[in-house]
């Protein structure tokens, strides 16, 4: 029996991944015009698969596309800010209570030296933000809802293009710390209800930071 062959990633996927990078990083700002030709040259590529990852973009929320003007790089309101934080809270909250009843004594010590690796990287903002999406990923996959992880996923990149503005709040960085031990003492002594509160005030103090 041959081996199957699997088709390799589509094209305008790996494209949309490269612009959404460019988002994160700040090199194409919030309510900037996209320039396909310009793009589309850059990458050696034609505009169909360019377009075809800008769609890709748009479904997500991190691009607007305006009729006769092409494509923007989406500008978050504080209405859209509050409106994701306030899903995210719901959504993290129940996972993060699920995971106090329910998670292995090895699946806590997994998620205890992912905030022992956030306490370490405090100097560093992007390393930070980057330990802290792991940390809050693995604790969804540890509570085993897919469908809950996948709207997390999407909601996470609409607050990623405010990010920025919320590092820049002096103290931030060491109040999420904290946020976050305080997650990890009501985890730790399985006590969902406490850590599903104080997940919650995560979110509300993040939204705060972030407006």
């Amino acid at each position: 029996m041959s081996a199957i062959s699997l088709a390799p990633r589509a094209l305008y996927e790996e494209v949309a991944e490269l612009i959404r990078q460019r988002i994160f990083r700040r090199e194409l700002e919030p309510g900037s015009w996209i320039d396909e030709v310009k793009l589309a040259q850059e990458y050696g590529i034609s505009r169909t698969p360019l377009r075809e990852a800008l769609k890709v973009l748009a479904a997500e929320g991190l691009v607007t596309m305006k009729v006769r003007r092409g494509a923007y790089v989406t500008e978050v309101s504080e209405r859209d800010l509050a409106e994701v934080y306030h899903l995210l809270a719901l959504l993290e909250s129940d996972a993060a209570a699920v995971v106090a009843e329910r998670a292995s004594d090895a699946e806590v010590k997994e998620l205890q030296a992912l905030h022992a690796e956030l306490a370490g990287a405090v100097a560093d903002r992007d390393r930070f933000f980057a330990v802290n999406e792991r940390f809050h990923m693995r604790l969804l996959e540890i509570a085993g809802n897919r469908w809950r992880n996948q709207m997390v996923a999407d909601l996470r990149k609409v607050m990623k293009l405010n990010r920025q503005h919320s590092l820049l709040k002096s103290g931030r960085v060491e109040e999420s710390l904290a946020e976050h031990a305080a997650v990890m003492q009501a985890l730790a002594a399985r006590d969902a209800e406490g850590t599903r509160a104080r997940m919650q005030e995560h979110f509300r103090n993040g939204l705060e930071a972030a407006a």
